[in-house]
């Protein structure tokens, strides 16, 4: 059983790197050709007068936004956009989100924070644990369409050599933990087996791109 689940992993790990490898590469090609449209655009809106058009170009602008913002999402999950990492408390990090996450979970969901004031030091991208909260937190949320609670919590942790067995990426040692956990109605072991898929997704059509979790792991 440990030899299954550890082959189970190792093809996870491998599936993810190939689908990322592709990803990354239509991304960096697909942005270049966004960044055009993006400038005509921003030309057209410069020298357009007539309301109507200009409506229309800000829509064309809008668009390549949005897809600008998935290709930055793309980059993210193939590790290809650029890192910037320092040393970092990660109660500072989650503690800065905390004003923009409660904008943006419902009125009858509560936000519970956790922090641990004597959590280590990390060496990180502040940036990619900010992603990392934002799609646990936005997974969690639709996850409590009656409400519940959301509980942020931080703090160190070790993962021993039983751990590891179970997860063949790690190496057993010291860590700091970041948890998302939420009351909400759970997954079943299907949508379990495929929650990191890259592109796999339980959202109605245009709401979820699939990325989010993939991300995250």
């Amino acid at each position: 059983t440990e030899r299954m689940l550890h082959d189970e992993q190792k093809r996870q790990a491998q599936k993810m790197e190939a689908v990322g490898r592709l990803a990354g590469g239509i991304a960096h090609d697909f942005n270049n050709i966004l960044t055009v449209i993006s400038s005509y655009a921003r030309l057209l809106l410069e020298s357009a007068h007539e309301e109507r058009m200009r409506e229309d170009i800000g829509e064309i602008a809008l668009a390549a936004d949005r897809a600008s913002g998935l290709t930055r999402q793309l980059l993210a999950f193939s590790r290809r956009d650029v890192i910037a990492t320092r040393s970092l408390d990660v109660n500072d990090v989650v503690r800065g989100m905390e004003p923009m996450l409660l904008r943006l979970l419902n009125a009858d969901i509560a936000l519970v924070s956790k922090l641990d004031s004597g959590v280590d030091r990390v060496t990180a991208d502040p940036s990619h644990i900010e992603q990392i909260v934002m799609n646990l937190v936005v997974n969690a949320s639709d996850a409590m369409q009656n409400g519940g609670t959301l509980v942020m919590e931080t703090g160190n942790t070790e993962l021993d050599a039983a751990y590891a067995r179970a997860h063949s990426d790690v190496i057993p040692g010291e860590y700091v933990m970041i948890a998302i956990t939420d009351t909400g109605k759970g997954m079943d072991p299907t949508t379990v087996s495929k929650v990191f898929e890259p592109f796999f997704t339980t959202k109605d059509l245009g709401r979820g791109t699939g990325l989010g979790l993939a991300t995250v792991y």
